[in-house]
């Protein structure tokens, strides 16, 4: 089991603040670095100081640190075209040294779109849209160097293509995708994805999308052995009940409430839930770190939960 770091900017981040996350994980030895992709607080937060791009983010990360994996958790198709989607995390993926990870998905939150003139059509054409940005992004990094790639795509069609830049990592940085949603979701993944991730859902939830993704993948002849699966949990750990109580309170939740929907309560506790989680297959937890000041946290999962993993 692999655990990962996942941070929300959107609630209120500096660069600089994720910047020393990511170098504490980084330290600590955790595998990945990731940040959502969104332009909007959520929930009665403040935001400030105001949402941070997430490519323009991993791309100062790059080169901040040095053997830490970066990704998104997900960037929403809404946001960008897939030609310069597939440009600049090729370039990310170069600044790196071959450690970027594209998550990418149709796009939910609505309000984002409104309050800063994004379009957000209906939620039959998101899909379709990402679909077509699929598509197009693999088909740019796939392509032999000193040939084109065309598209006939409805909302995205490419002609001629030079398909440059490549991407470090070949034949392309590894595609995340993920959600609940029991058809289109599916069959996306077994295409596309080489990892499929479940945020914040319950054991049973995520043993039942699980099957339906490697049913997907049986059914275009593909083994789902070769596919990541990974979930994203809320972490808080603390090393008795009141640090487990004062880190629940800095995030505004209740330890009882963390413990039936997250990963929470002393190191031991956190292992036997990462453990229940891993028998359905998941090889890969993104831990949610809401409170970006508490590097104390993210240093004690790492010596007390990541050696028993």
């Amino acid at each position: 089991m692999e655990l990962r770091i996942f941070t929300e900017p959107q609630q209120g981040a500096s660069y600089d603040q994720l910047l020393a996350v990511a170098r504490c994980a980084e330290d600590a030895g955790y595998g990945a670095f990731f940040r959502s992709d969104h332009y909007l607080k959520m929930g009665s937060v403040s935001g400030d100081p105001g949402p941070t791009d997430a490519w323009t983010t991993l791309a100062g990360l790059a080169r901040d640190t040095s053997r830490i994996r970066l990704g998104t958790l997900m960037t929403a198709a809404t946001f960008r075209f897939p030609g310069p989607l597939a440009i600049t995390v090729a370039q990310v993926d170069q600044m790196s040294g071959g450690r970027v990870e594209l998550g990418i998905g149709a796009g939910w939150f609505a309000e984002e779109h409104s309050a800063y003139g994004i379009p957000f059509p209906p939620l039959g054409e998101r899909f379709d849209r990402l679909e077509e940005q699929l598509a197009v992004i693999t088909g740019l990094w796939e392509t032999p160097a000193g040939e084109t790639f065309d598209f006939a795509g409805r909302y995205y069609p490419v002609q001629g293509s030079p398909a440059l830049p490549k991407p470090v990592q070949q034949p392309r940085p590894p595609i995340l995708l993920g959600g609940k949603g029991p058809k289109r979701t599916p069959r996306l993944a077994a295409r596309y994805a080489d990892e499929f991730n479940l945020p914040f859902v319950s054991i049973e939830e995520t043993a039942a999308q699980f099957e339906r993704v490697r049913a997907a993948c049986a059914e275009i002849g593909r083994d789902p052995a070769g596919m990541n699966w990974s979930n994203a949990l809320v972490l808080c750990c603390g090393r008795d009940e009141a640090e487990v109580r004062r880190r629940a309170e800095a995030i505004g939740r209740e330890p009882a409430e963390l413990r039936e929907n997250g990963l929470a309560g002393t190191p031991a506790e956190v292992v036997d839930r990462i453990g229940r989680y891993a028998e359905t297959g998941s090889g890969r937890i993104y831990l949610q770190v809401l409170d970006l000041a508490d590097l104390d946290q993210v240093e004690l999962v790492a010596a007390e939960v990541m050696p028993q993993l």
